[in-house]
């Protein structure tokens, strides 16, 4: 591994009887992106608010560039880049007169400040609308301003929180093809999520978190080899034919099938061969008057990875 530029050593986080994050440790090198991936509630923005400063751990620490969360905080703050879940922006300034503001709150002024809002602009794609007022922006135009604030002092390492929550697929397109290209630049990004397809396309290692712990971490062919070859059959049924949980019932007794949940109406079941698991499962459902309206086979993912690991889906 590279040289690290983020060291977590067993962040703890409470907030009175609730454990918000429970002794997380990780490393990012230089030039990484490193995604945090877990559902809703799992210590993710928790995680990111103590790295950056906005919180204090309840214990423990991280080094951020060699300096300490805990008794370098504004040090850490100004090496660091951080685009929060929630917009940071003024809505009634224009998308320049935003720029201009946080830089100057990042120290910048003269020249050195204008090259750098004219940068951010361009990086936004947001040059024709400089001068519009923010309220006036889609959501998307919103999300990459935010993104282009938090680049404005050069960071050494960027903090991104979910920044693809609530945003069209166009938007959304374009914001992870930005995270592509500043990596290429040798940017460094933490980066959150709960969708296992962005963590999969982006990250050159993923840290799975769930009820405030971190509970696997490497490289996506390293986090799916914990499954082994277990494939996972999706499986939507007809409307009334039966109570899923009488249909799981009944798929438990076939000895081929290892795993299996249900989420949003879907049945997921995982099996070590599902192109041949797949016909006793028809044919046992055929039998019990259970129609399926579909169905479909997927290759392990991360998403199979977290059932095995919690025995829930991601999204649960």
């Amino acid at each position: 591994m590279k040289e690290p530029i983020l060291q977590a050593r067993d962040l703890h986080k409470t907030f009175g009887d609730v454990k918000a994050v429970q002794g997380i440790s990780f490393q990012i090198a230089r030039g990484e992106i490193y995604s945090l991936l877990g559902p809703n509630g799992a210590g993710k923005t928790t995680t990111i608010s103590m790295l950056t400063g906005l919180i204090r751990p309840t214990r423990g620490d991280a080094l951020i560039g060699g300096y300490s969360i805990t008794r370098d905080v504004q040090r850490v703050k100004e090496i660091i880049g951080v685009v929060p879940q929630e917009i940071a922006l003024y809505p009634s300034l224009t998308a320049r007169e935003n720029l201009r503001f946080w830089g100057k709150m990042y120290g910048l002024s003269g020249k050195k400040l204008g090259e750098q809002v004219t940068a951010a602009l361009e990086l936004a794609g947001l040059q024709n609308r400089a001068d519009d007022k923010v309220q006036n922006f889609s959501g998307g135009m919103k999300r990459r301003l935010n993104i282009a604030v938090g680049l404005l002092h050069e960071p050494q390492i960027l903090f991104m929180d979910e920044p693809t929550v609530g945003i069209d697929p166009q938007s959304r397109r374009r914001i992870l093809d930005t995270v592509k290209m500043l990596n290429e630049q040798g940017m460094t990004v933490l980066y959150t999520t709960h969708y296992m397809e962005e963590a999969e396309e982006l990250s050159h290692r993923i840290g799975i978190i769930d009820h405030g712990r971190l509970i696997a971490e490497g490289t996506l062919a390293e986090l799916t080899q914990l499954v082994g070859q277990m494939e996972t059959m999706r499986l939507s049924v007809e409307a009334g034919t039966k109570d899923l949980t009488e249909v799981m019932a009944i798929l438990h007794q076939i000895p081929e099938l290892h795993n299996i949940f249900s989420e949003n109406g879907h049945l997921i079941i995982q099996a070590q061969d599902a192109n041949a698991a797949l016909p006793v499962v028809i044919s046992q459902l055929g039998q019990t008057r259970v129609a399926i309206k579909s169905l479909s086979i997927q290759e392990p993912d991360l998403e199979a990875v977290f059932l095995h690991l919690t025995g829930r889906a991601l999204r649960d």
